[in-house]
């Protein structure tokens, strides 16, 4: 029993160290081209995700880990308002190019001379924030995502509102 606290412990002080610096409260400006060729805004996914929480998932087409995820965001991305983010990944055509070689049916904001990422204090992928109806950061994750830990977060957020 003492193992098993010492290893959540452990992996609750990971979680805290890797996500310091990274948003907490209102969320940042997010906005550009989406692979699909079309444009938008995390101001407009929240506008149509209509008060629900947003996935908003940094990650690159370059990043070993973040292909191991991909299905659990795709599963997300599925039903869930999302909005990922490619970093340093290309341009909109280059990143629809990796999603549609990987069998992947979501579209992403491209953010190849990492602007964005900037923006939100990304320092690595994947990373991912958990935005509520009003905008703010409720959840940050950095490293590997389940689906499961992903919606449960996404549940909270809209079951226990700011």
């Amino acid at each position: 029993m003492l193992e098993a606290l010492l290893v959540i412990a452990v992996v609750v002080a990971v979680q805290l160290y890797q996500s310091r610096g990274l948003p907490e409260s209102a969320a940042p400006l997010l906005a550009g081209s989406l692979s699909n060729g079309g444009s938008t805004s995390l101001a407009e996914v929240l506008r149509q995700a209509g008060g629900k929480p947003v996935l908003v998932a940094f990650w690159a087409s370059w990043c070993v880990v973040c292909k191991a995820e991909e299905g659990n965001l795709a599963a997300i991305a599925h039903d869930t308002p999302f909005l990922g983010v490619a970093i340093q990944s290309g341009d909109a055509a280059a990143v629809a190019l990796h999603l549609k070689q990987r069998g992947l049916d979501f579209s992403s904001l491209a953010d190849p001379d990492n602007t964005l990422a900037q923006r939100w204090r990304v320092r690595g992928v994947p990373t991912h924030f958990i935005v509520d109806g009003q905008g703010k950061v409720r959840f940050r994750v950095v490293g590997y995502a389940t689906t499961l830990g992903l919606r449960a977060r996404l549940w909270w957020a809209q079951r226990f509102p700011a």
